[in-house]
């Protein structure tokens, strides 16, 4: 005589029949709530993410850079980016524009006319290599290596010398580029440090990366 089936067997096969389906539909339900989730996450940083695309100008004029040099103190030097180069733009004291055109000073530099015409634009060609006297503009990379300048306005600075008159010093390979960017002799810099283009839009707002002959 057959023995009945087990009782609690059949009770565990009809249990995972039923749990099957209830467990399918549970994984479905949690899947596309956790899908919703994501894309209404994705919607929410769509406006952030967007933002940081740099504009149609930027990209054509290769992000020209606004600055007010106005609220530069005198003595005083800051540091902005364009086109992925750190760039200085610094304002000149009287003291410091008198110091750059001392005699002994001259001397020492490789290129004060600003001869090397390839580092600067046509109206940047001068012993200041500036539109304006006060405001010195120039690209902040060493034209041996490419290393950052350290910027060096103290006369006499320790380290550099009794005849330091104030400027710019390469601590990668001892380059000294004086207030203008002049190179001196005997460093391992070829030339005078870079200026970009540039142009005053008003007296307090400068532009980089637009040309002042384009003006």
């Amino acid at each position: 005589m057959k023995s009945k089936p087990d009782a609690a067997a059949d009770t565990g096969s009809t249990s995972k029949l039923v749990s099957d389906p209830e467990r399918q539909r549970r994984h479905f339900l949690v899947a596309a709530a956790t899908t919703t989730g994501v894309v209404g996450a994705g919607l929410a940083a769509w406006p952030f993410i967007a933002s940081l695309r740099p504009s149609a100008k930027a990209q054509a004029v290769g992000g020209a850079v606004s600055v007010n040099v106005g609220q530069i103190e005198p003595g005083a030097q800051i540091t902005v980016i364009w086109r992925g180069k750190p760039i200085w733009i610094l304002r000149r004291t009287p003291a410091m524009l008198e110091r750059m055109a001392h005699g002994h000073w001259i001397n020492e530099l490789r290129d004060p006319d600003s001869a090397v015409q390839t580092q600067q634009p046509p109206y940047a060609q001068n012993p200041l290599r500036s539109l304006r006297p006060e405001i010195f503009v120039a690209v902040a990379l060493c034209t041996h290596l490419g290393c950052v300048p350290l910027f060096r306005p103290d006369v006499a600075g320790e380290g550099l010398g009794e005849d330091w008159m104030g400027g710019y010093f390469c601590p990668c390979h001892g380059s000294k580029f004086d207030l203008a960017g002049r190179v001196t002799k005997n460093v391992p810099a070829p030339t005078n440090l870079v200026v970009p283009p540039y142009r005053f839009i008003d007296d307090s707002i400068l532009e980089i990366g637009v040309d002042h002959a384009t003006t």
